[in-house]
């Protein structure tokens, strides 16, 4: 759904197959079927490869674990959604790694993978070329950072819009918080985090933040906890670095501008920032996201 709605230049930005041991019509939890018309032969010709979710996580055909091997051995991108973590662990590719699983199966896991840095409160994970994510809506977000890896953070965003998901969510964001849906009574900080994203370039403060919303600090954080899973300047934080993908990759403001307009202040502090978040220099960023990229064809 989110990678089959990437367009580049007017043409797409993955090429998606559906791939299963033995192809024809497959069954699914429910009453629906769904025919897969390709081999794990599609495992070899793709650059990134993602496994979703199952119910069966103990008996693993052999011919998938091989696949993702060879796919890990080779150097492409793998990915798993939900339970998919299980088949990644399964194959040994998590052994060692940071990875996250929905958060129901969190003590099954750790029970088959100790070696496994499992991290039970993120939405995705990421160590190398090796992803994972949270529940199925979890996916979503994982699916839009692969693409604001690829394409840039304004193309991820734009399919966001496509969808009717939330624009680009920190992989460390909880997986569920304790309000997902504010209640309709007044009580909800959008308004606040509305405001705020019109000032991004000016000192923010925690103080600023409470006195727009008319609570103390200590609601503040408690409500903005509850809502977006970030503490305020956390979330203050990640937003700014998003402005300052977004203006390099759609302006030729020199540095020092880009830094000022997102509130990171200066050349440095936009650099050291963008490296945490990206492993690219914002010059490197500029020069990789103002050209056509992608890692190409998913399985």
């Amino acid at each position: 759904m989110v990678l089959g709605e990437v367009t580049v230049d007017g043409r797409a930005g993955y090429h998606v197959e559906v791939c299963t041991p033995t192809p024809g019509v497959i069954a699914t939890s429910g009453s629906l079927q769904v025919t897969v018309p390709h081999g794990l032969d599609r495992v070899d010709a793709a650059d990134t490869v993602i496994v979703t979710g199952s119910s069966a996580r103990d008996d693993v055909d052999p011919r998938v674990l091989a696949a993702l091997r060879r796919a890990h051995e080779a150097g492409k991108r793998v990915a798993s959604i939900c339970t998919g973590a299980f088949l990644l662990a399964r194959a040994g590719l998590l052994d060692g790694r940071s990875a996250t699983t929905y958060w129901a199966r969190t003590g099954e896991f750790r029970s088959a993978f100790p070696d496994v840095d499992l991290r039970p409160d993120v939405l995705y994970v990421q160590d190398g070329n090796v992803l994972s994510s949270a529940g199925l809506s979890a996916g979503i977000d994982l699916c839009l950072h692969l693409v604001r890896s690829d394409y840039g953070a304004a193309t991820a965003n734009a399919v966001a819009r496509l969808v009717v998901a939330a624009p680009v969510r920190p992989g460390g964001q909880a997986q569920f918080v304790k309000t997902p849906v504010p209640p309709d009574d007044g009580t909800s900080l959008a308004p606040t985090r509305a405001w705020a994203l019109e000032r991004l370039h000016e000192p923010l403060t925690r103080d600023d933040l409470a006195a727009h919303a008319r609570t103390s600090i200590r609601t503040l954080t408690r409500k903005f906890h509850a809502e977006t899973g970030l503490s305020p300047l956390q979330w203050l934080l990640h937003q700014r670095v998003d402005r300052a993908q977004s203006l390099l990759e759609t302006t030729t403001l020199p540095m020092p501008e880009v830094a000022r307009s997102s509130g990171l202040a200066t050349p440095d502090s936009l650099r050291q920032h963008l490296v945490r978040r990206t492993g690219m220099t914002p010059t490197a960023y500029r020069a990789a996201f103002t050209q056509a990229g992608g890692w190409g064809t998913g399985t």
